[in-house]
């Protein structure tokens, strides 16, 4: 099951940073930025989650909310915030409720051997709570600023969903 453009995201819970319970329903009235990345405080999770720490203030502007989930647990997550600076909440989906909504986890490939993991992807939710955009196989240079511009047009009723 997997959510699509147009449709409402299921109201998934999850435990985040600064301990924690977060449910989707609780941002209705604001935008989300979910972005899943495959393992906290690696060089292009870091990246990507310093990209969007960067851009925090820009995505408050936009009335967006900023999401971070992996499978990692709570304290690696917690780590990985306090280490970096991140100006968000990170979300320990180890149960991968939420990576199941989304349909991230994927079979990868490491030094040969294959293995389930999660494919770096972001998503936007709009005020309603329905998915307006998704990015799947993301590569991070430019993501953060990408997923802003969407942002800020879905805000001002520009972007064209689908």
């Amino acid at each position: 099951m997997s959510v699509s453009i147009g449709q409402p995201v299921p109201d998934v819970t999850a435990t985040a940073t600064g301990d924690t319970t977060l449910s989707l329903s609780e941002f209705k009235g604001r935008q989300v930025v979910i972005y899943f990345y495959p393992k906290a405080s690696t060089p292009g999770c870091t990246t990507e989650g310093s990209d969007f720490r960067d851009r925090k203030s820009d995505f408050d502007a936009a009335n967006t909310v900023i999401l971070g989930v992996s499978r990692d647990g709570i304290r690696a997550q917690e780590n990985f915030k306090a280490k970096q600076g991140f100006n968000f909440d990170l979300v320990s989906d180890k149960d991968e409720t939420m990576c199941t909504v989304f349909d991230v986890i994927k079979l990868k490939k490491l030094y040969g051997k294959e293995h389930l993991g999660i494919e770096r992807s972001t998503f936007l939710i709009d005020t309603e709570g329905r998915l307006a955009k998704e990015w799947r196989g993301v590569k991070v240079p430019g993501h953060a600023q990408e997923v802003l511009e969407a942002a800020q047009a879905l805000q001002k009723g520009s972007l064209n969903v689908g």
